[in-house]
């Protein structure tokens, strides 16, 4: 029998100052009524630790030379991993079939003798960065698969995720039936094998994502990353204060380039937050669009 431990007492003080602590440098936030449920997700790390209190793992995490990889299983313990296949996919439907076109037709104009497209013009970066277990990434790739996009353009397609574990399962590959609730059965049967363990992910497929550890409030981690073209970062922000959604998407902006495309999840918006990026409706979807020149300020 497994054995799980009660949750350990958390005090409103200690849990000011590490809810604090990890809003800065997870983005996450936890209002007050969340106290218990912090404690809960956060005991079984205290006492891996061979700690008696939260105020020493606070200690730890904020001080101590293990910091840096604590971190990481913390990230872990307060990670949603809840996805599956084909999720929101108007996003995927805009992508392929309005944004794509678009991109593919101006570069024919712009870059290539003759109106035809050349494989030597800089590729086209898709970051999905906030992946979880893979899903999003690779109903990506599945989506610009079945349009023919990867034999018409060179697509680079990133994905990552803050939580090390979910990334881990995201690299190999496998999935359970939920995964692929409200997903065509052909498709399945196209991209995955059915195996012991669950369904594994086609190779061809698999390895067309280049798969990240990257926390969106780590501005080295996703330096390179946020250059994308494209960006997904969707269903994330709902677990973000207002203040780390808009250091996040301020960043973003900063570093995508001039014409730029940002999906958010459907229950999630930057109308209150003044976000310089400019909402439009594209294929059905709604999309955070990139139209202006980079503001001076940074992360």
């Amino acid at each position: 029998m497994r054995f799980f431990p009660q949750p350990l007492q958390l005090s409103d003080s200690v849990f000011t100052i590490l809810r604090d602590l990890i809003h800065e440098r997870a983005g996450l936030y936890y209002e007050n009524d969340k106290r218990e449920i912090l404690a809960d997700k956060l005991t079984p790390c205290v006492i891996e630790r061979g700690l008696n209190s939260f105020l020493d793992y606070y200690y730890l995490l904020k001080y101590d030379a293990l910091a840096t990889e604590e971190w990481k299983l913390v990230i872990d313990a307060l990670s949603v991993q809840e996805t599956f296949f084909w999720r929101e996919s108007d996003a995927l439907t805009a992508l392929v079939k309005v944004l794509l076109p678009q991109y593919l037709a101006e570069r024919r104009g712009n870059f290539a003798p003759g109106g035809s497209y050349s494989f030597s013009s800089k590729p086209l970066r898709i970051w999905s960065s906030a992946c979880a277990t893979g899903e999003e990434p690779l109903s990506i790739g599945m989506a610009l698969e079945e349009g023919g996009w990867f034999e018409r353009l060179r697509i680079e397609l990133y994905a990552s995720d803050a939580a090390t574990g979910a990334i881990a399962k995201a690299r190999r590959g496998v999935y359970r039936d939920r995964s692929f609730r409200n997903f065509p059965a052909s498709l399945q049967e196209k991209y995955f094998t059915k195996s012991e363990l669950g369904w594994q992910v086609s190779s061809s497929l698999h390895k067309r994502i280049h798969w990240n550890v990257a926390n969106l409030m780590n501005g080295s981690e996703i330096e390179l990353l946020s250059q994308s073209d494209i960006i997904f970062c969707r269903n994330v922000f709902i677990y973000f204060s207002p203040d780390s959604i808009r250091k996040t998407v301020d960043y973003f902006y900063q570093r995508m380039p001039n014409r730029a495309y940002l999906f958010l999840g459907s229950s999630e918006s930057l109308l209150k937050l003044n976000s310089d990026f400019d909402l439009q409706e594209i294929g059905g979807a709604f999309v955070y669009v990139k139209e202006k020149a980079v503001k001076s300020e940074g992360l």
